[in-house]
């Protein structure tokens, strides 16, 4: 971290030594109080609060189509049928997923959400670098939504690309609380024939134990590995480890649907299609392929990339992928088989071009043993890739799991405890995350994008793998107070959360701290 001045400490303050000490991003001199007390003044920067007036500035300052795009939803207590089997959680409205919302770059969208839930609630707009105070994490940009009360969210949405919401409160996203965000650029010259967003999710709430009852036996017990067991390191056949989660789900779906009455994506054969794939599993990661075609990799995370075709790939709790097919003739399992997950039923949807019944296990798709998407095959194209420029901060942050499994901790810490990664407008930011567990972590930076090293691949979840390391940069040009977390619902509920801090020198910000005079003078 950069080393800043103290601000004057003004004609009235005697100061006992003319020692400075400079450490942990404050400077520090000792001054004299009445009586001969020594006190430590400390003088830190303010933190560009969600409300500060330069989000607002910032927000300002973004190309604006003008249209403004409402929408509603509501959070409520129902009952999904999710394809024979009829399950009680909570949604936004009647289906799993809630509404697929569509706008374009530019635009103004405003949605008011009204909480008919028993308990507290926010939405989060997954990948979006918008303005800070509509970022939807309580405590830190706003104030949790209370039962029988509504909020409404308005900000100008910047980029392109495949995005969703989801609450920001306790287990609430491995409920049926998610749905799909699609941004438009209308100048973009998609060679496809027909588009499907593919969202897919681990199911237990309603089925098998809920939510909020896993994550308390989580805290109150080391449940399953929690990433004290597995092999060092990945293998072809493991990618992400052997250890890649901890809940065993009774059901998997696409699109709200288990595999005996499927989702349908329909084309004519020889058709172009082009498929956005969701990851919104708690604690899942899928092995995805369709069987009979290629997949060609045209973005990830919203950004476009270089296409790469592969037969599958792996998608991380958080991640999206947008690949485009050319449809066959017949009818065709679309797989998303839990990575790691042997003794959990796989999701499933179908390719259709003509008649015909396809098989329901999406494990016997011959493509999820063919060549696999790996990070280092992707590259950004040139109108996404992050300028280049030296670093002016960089950051470590470790990975780690304690209490034999009941926490999960960045540098050694949990959300509670944390200290927030200090970084200041118009920095180019590196953080290095070393991963000292057995478990793959998909690591989400809220409100930024960031560059892969190496590759220079945008993205704003990436998996660290099992005693892995990955570094990225990121350009500090959205101030505000930021979530970097596991987006493994658990890992992060149980401490893996921390915060990216925006913040700014102001003059008589000073802190007086009593010490004994004797180990300061």
């Amino acid at each position: 971290m950069h080393d800043e001045p103290a601000p004057s400490i003004g004609p009235t303050r005697r100061p006992v030594s003319r020692r400075t000490f400079i450490g942990g991003g404050f400077a520090a001199a000792v001054v004299l109080g009445g009586g001969g007390t020594a006190y430590l003044l400390r003088s830190r920067p303010a933190a560009i609060s969600a409300t500060s007036a330069v989000v607002g500035a910032a927000e300002r300052a973004r190309p604006s189509t003008g249209n403004v795009v409402r929408k509603t939803l509501v959070a409520r207590s129902t009952e999904i049928d999710l394809g024979g089997r009829v399950v009680k959680t909570f949604a936004y409205g009647d289906s799993v997923h809630g509404p697929l919302i569509r706008v374009n770059t530019g635009d103004t969208l405003e949605v008011r959400l009204r909480n008919d839930l028993p308990i507290d609630t926010t939405v989060h707009w997954h990948g979006l670098a918008l303005r800070n105070d509509m970022d939807g994490v309580p405590g830190l940009t706003m104030p949790p939504v209370k039962p029988g009360a509504e909020f409404v969210y308005s900000f100008k949405v910047p980029d392109p690309g495949t995005y969703w919401y989801h609450p920001h409160v306790g287990a609430q996203l491995d409920t049926g609380l998610y749905g799909p965000l699609i941004v438009d650029d209308p100048n973009e010259r998609g060679a496809y024939d027909v588009e499907a967003v593919l969202v897919l999710d681990d199911w237990t709430d309603g089925w098998g134990k809920s939510p909020s009852a896993i994550l308390a036996d989580f805290r109150r017990n080391c449940m399953g590995s929690m990433g004290s067991m597995g092999g060092m390191g990945t293998t072809p056949d493991e990618p992400l480890g052997a250890d890649t989660g901890d809940v065993a789900y009774p059901g998997h779906l696409i699109n709200g649907r288990l595999p005996a009455d499927p989702d349908t994506v329909r084309a004519r054969p020889g058709q172009r299609v082009r498929l956005r794939l969701i990851n919104a599993g708690g604690d899942t990661a899928y092995r995805f392929a369709i069987a009979g075609h290629a997949l060609t990799v045209t973005h990830a995370d919203g950004f476009a990339t270089k296409p790469v075709t592969v037969d599958a790939l792996v998608i991380g709790m958080g991640e999206r992928y947008d690949v485009e097919v050319t449809a066959n003739d017949g009818v065709f399992a679309i797989a998303a088989v839990p990575e790691g997950k042997k003794n959990d039923p796989g999701a499933l949807a179908v390719l259709r071009t003509s008649s015909g019944a396809v098989s329901t296990d999406p494990r016997t798709v011959p493509q999820l043993g063919g060549r696999l998407l790996a990070y280092a095959d992707l590259s950004p194209t040139d109108e996404v890739r992050l300028p280049s420029r030296p670093v002016d901060r960089s950051m470590d942050l470790t990975l780690q799991s304690g209490e034999g499994g009941r926490q999960w901790l960045l540098n050694g810490r949990t959300f509670a405890e944390h200290e927030p990664l200090e970084v200041r407008q118009g920095e180019r930011v590196r953080i290095s995350m070393t991963n000292r567990s057995m478990m793959f972590h998909p690591m989400h930076l809220h409100g930024h994008t960031f560059a892969l090293e190496g590759s220079g691949l945008r993205k704003d979840t990436v998996n660290v793998l099992p005693m892995g390391r990955q570094s990225i940069e990121f350009q500090a040009d959205n101030p505000g107070q930021w979530m970097i977390h596991c987006h493994n619902i658990y890992h992060a509920e149980l401490g893996m959360m921390g915060v990216t801090s925006y913040v700014e020198w102001v003059a008589g910000r000073d802190t007086l701290r009593q010490h004994d005079a004797a180990t300061v003078a």
